[in-house]
């Protein structure tokens, strides 16, 4: 698949000092064609995909690069929540917003919206929890000082933010007595 569906593929990092926006926008693309589904619309593993190269761009714009993980240490998903609210079709232009909801030395929460780039509705959210590995041992290992200070610079500026409705949802259907 070629990479014609990145509006963007430049990754900004931050630099102590910087302003943090609240949330972030690090992450736009258009829908690909090989993302469409038999309806006509974009299939839900791609949401995932979509969501997952937004991580990608916070996890450089804090520090987070092929030389960090070459080292041996990166974040891994162990849980992922996505909602789906609209469908959106082939060359649709998506943006991406990031939201940090909680951190601490081994661990790492956030929220990503996806709106439609042109009429701004949202189209899906992901609530993650990614657990910092040493990709060696296999085992949660402290994040590296100079990701974790760039974390914390953003989850200070992030936890002036109202928590998204979706997060903390729990999927269930009542079992009946």
């Amino acid at each position: 698949m070629d990479n014609l569906h990145y509006l963007s593929r430049e990754y900004r990092r931050w630099q102590v000092g910087e302003a943090i926006d609240a949330p972030l926008k690090l992450y736009q693309a258009l829908v690909h064609k090989d993302w469409i589904d038999y309806n006509g619309h974009l299939s839900e593993s791609y949401y995932l995909l979509a969501f997952g190269d937004a991580s990608d761009a916070l996890f450089r714009y804090i520090g987070i690069d092929e030389a960090y993980r070459t080292s041996g240490f990166s974040f891994y998903t162990v849980e992922s929540h996505i909602n789906y609210y609209q469908e959106v079709s082939e060359a649709e232009p998506l943006f991406f917003s990031t939201q940090i909801l909680g951190l601490d030395g081994k661990r790492l929460h956030l929220f990503h919206r996806m709106v439609h780039g042109e009429t701004g509705n949202l189209l899906a959210t992901t609530e993650q929890m990614l657990l910092h590995v040493d990709m060696h041992s296999s085992r949660a290992t402290p994040i590296a000082p100079a990701v974790y200070e760039a974390l914390q610079e953003v989850m200070s500026v992030h936890s002036l933010l109202p928590r998204p409705e979706q997060v903390g949802r729990v999927m269930a259907i009542p079992v009946p007595r």
